[in-house]
């Protein structure tokens, strides 16, 4: 079987010529695995599962089809909806129809969170044939009455299992259930989960079945490696590897964005140029350090997992895991960043004693050990041979310091003393602060200080207003005179 799909070219696809034609403007002259097994079964109008890993070209294996079997109709609606987790990604499949159909008249667009919806809604009102959308902005434009999807022919739900991770599953049903039952639908994953099996079967009816490599495998052209390192010195490690030549681009993953941040303000103090793209920051400065990255301005992008299947970049050199992924099939995607097109991968995992169960779920799912890297004055025994509690990633609250007590930084303990020591001179407060306060005799004053008032002691008013409320409770009250207005006004005139 396999002989017989490195002999296939696009050529001998049955893909209409101005599919062809931008084929060999891009220089594509033999389809890839996925691409060559999935084609022409979606020629023939059949639902699809496709299970392939990142960086396989499975998104020109429903992109072609789509764009071949389409027709011409008008006003253009939208008959192709393609859904995707992530901004990254959704643009670059927009990408895709975009060369792919160069020479044909369809438009698309593609809709994400993040930025205003003002230009997105210009173009759906414009008319558009294909629509390329994540979950979220999709269902809001939806509810808004700017999207119907009443005349989709081709439905792609791109990145199911991640969809799932991210806690779309209900978004996904409900675009669903918008859908027409006349469809052909297409559902491709990088993993089978029994979650995404079930999800599968409830979408497709009678599938083709495409797997090119078992699920949760990682790429053979990888070399993987392992550096077992106490937490306070994985940015020491990461500098040093950084310095070495032969590291040219380098796409650094941790698990949360704060982390994202401080590693690449690390890097850049360490004049080495690095941006970090996560789920906080604006689609505008996401695009442009992706940007950058693609043009070797920044040699380091320092990622969270939302960007480990939304970056389209073919010549990473190394995937470093800054933190090693609590999800086990995070692992195959954050590295299948690497070794793209053919070409050969290095990904490297630092491992601190809290994550070294971490390790062992990754080891298990891809049924390998991973490399031991000892040879580094960073290598820690304990990380290396942690079990039981030591293995495992301290409670929330007890981050840093294990076993120490949890103690909330958001709520200072209330100081319910203040108030009992207020008492009487709770007015006086008031009147300093310039709040009129209404007594039994009518309002005192605006809080401006005019000199003591008459009939009162002035050297007495200087001295309780300098006093704590606590020498104030201790005084003996004195009830006050009779507020006098006119008095008061004579004794300023």
């Amino acid at each position: 079987m396999d002989k017989e799909i490195k002999e296939i070219t696009f050529k001998e696809l049955d893909l209409q010529p101005a599919i062809q034609k931008a084929l060999v403007k891009l220089g594509y002259v033999t389809p890839t695995p996925i691409q060559a097994q999935s084609i022409p079964s979606l020629l023939e109008g059949k639902d699809l599962i496709g299970i392939a890993q990142t960086g396989t070209g499975k998104t020109a294996s429903f992109t072609l089809p789509i764009l071949n079997e389409m027709s011409e109709k008008y006003p253009r609606k939208v008959r192709t909806l393609v859904l995707a987790p992530t901004r990254e990604l959704a643009a670059q499949i927009g990408e895709s129809f975009s060369k792919y159909g160069e020479f044909l008249k369809f438009k698309h667009t593609v809709i994400f969170g993040g930025v205003r919806q003002g230009k997105q809604v210009q173009a759906l009102r414009s008319g558009v044939d294909i629509l390329v959308a994540t979950p979220g902005r999709l269902l809001d434009l939806m509810n808004q009455g700017f999207i119907h999807l009443k005349s989709v022919e081709y439905f792609v739900l791109d990145e199911a299992d991640r969809m799932l991770d991210m806690g779309f599953i209900h978004d996904i049903k409900k675009v669903i259930a918008k859908l027409p039952d006349k469809r052909q639908s297409l559902f491709f994953s990088a993993t089978m989960s029994p979650e995404v099996n079930t999800l599968a079967r409830k979408l497709l009816k009678n599938p083709v079945h495409v797997e090119i490599t078992p699920a949760a495998t990682t790429v053979e052209r990888i070399q993987q490696q392992i550096f077992f390192v106490d937490q306070e010195n994985k940015e020491k490690l990461l500098l040093k590897l950084l310095k070495q030549k032969h590291l040219t681009s380098i796409l650094v993953f941790t698990r949360t964005k704060h982390r994202a941040n401080k590693v690449a303000k690390f890097l850049n103090q360490n004049n080495i140029f690095a941006d970090a793209i996560h789920g906080n920051k604006t689609q505008n400065a996401r695009t442009k350090a992706i940007g950058d990255f693609k043009r070797g301005k920044t040699k380091v992008l320092v990622a969270t997992d939302i960007a480990a299947r939304g970056i389209d970049i073919d010549n990473i050199s190394h995937v470093i895991n800054f933190e090693l992924p609590n999800e086990s099939e995070s692992y195959v995607h954050r590295i299948g960043r690497t070794a793209r097109a053919g070409t050969d991968g290095t990904a490297y995992s630092f491992c601190a004693a809290q994550e070294r169960n971490y390790l062992r779920n990754i080891e298990r799912l891809i049924k390998q050990n991973i490399e031991v890297v000892r040879d580094h004055k960073f290598h820690s025994e304990a990380a290396r041979t942690a079990r039981g509690a030591d293995a495992k990633p301290p409670p929330r609250g007890q981050r840093g310091q294990r076993g120490a007590p949890r103690v909330s930084k958001r709520r200072k303990p209330r100081d319910n003393s203040r108030k009992k020591q207020r008492g009487r001179g709770q007015e006086e407060v008031k009147v300093r602060t310039g709040t009129r306060v209404k007594s039994k005799d009518g309002y005192r004053g605006s809080g401006k200080s005019r000199g003591p008032r008459s009939g009162s002691s002035g050297s007495a008013r200087s001295s309780d207003s300098g006093s704590t409320g606590a020498n104030r409770s201790k005084k003996p009250f004195k009830k006050k005179k009779p507020f006098n207005r006119e008095r008061n006004n004579s004794s300023r005139r």
